[in-house]
């Protein structure tokens, strides 16, 4: 993936990941409801900031496993977990709609982290993948859309999201 910050302000650059990645530690390690089936991790409207940036892609990730560090399921969840995120902010990055970008944290990390649900707690796979689906979902896609898309309308608050 070639994000070109070859061109970018460094300092910006790495002032809004560290940021970035801070807000959404910070926001699912102190939340109880952002671990395990049913969870609503706050956290998450921020991955639609790799809507605007693609670039926001680094410090989302680095968030995501910081805040897995306190995940009751462990190292399991610092990998698949972030790596989950990862793939959501991937293809969030290669959508060109809003609407459809916010469905993807829902159905990647549903089926990831039901998955995981499945495979640690012997869960059953489509209930759990379900109450996941269901907690992005609401946070992202019902949640986040509606943010976002007052955040677009506002040419000046979209330039000062945006790395220069």
């Amino acid at each position: 993936m070639n994000l070109n910050t070859k061109n970018l302000n460094q300092g910006e650059f790495l002032a809004k990941s560290a940021i970035i990645a801070a807000i959404y530690a910070a926001l699912t390690m102190f939340l109880p409801f952002s671990y395990l089936g049913l969870q609503f991790r706050i956290a998450e409207i921020l991955v639609l900031l790799v809507f605007i940036d693609k670039r926001y892609i680094y410090g989302l990730t680095f968030g995501c496993l910081i805040a897995n560090l306190g995940s009751p399921l462990g190292p399991i969840d610092v990998i698949f977990g972030t790596l989950a995120t990862l793939i959501a902010l991937i293809l969030i990055s290669k959508t060109k709609n809003l609407l459809a970008a916010t469905l993807w944290p829902a159905i990647v990390n549903g089926i990831i982290i039901g998955l995981i649900l499945y495979y640690l707690l012997d869960l059953p796979f489509i209930l759990t993948a379900a109450q996941v689906f269901f907690g992005e979902f609401v946070v992202v896609t019902i949640m986040g859309y509606f943010l976002f898309k007052r955040i677009l309308r506002d040419k000046k608050l979209v330039e000062i999201i945006r790395f220069r």
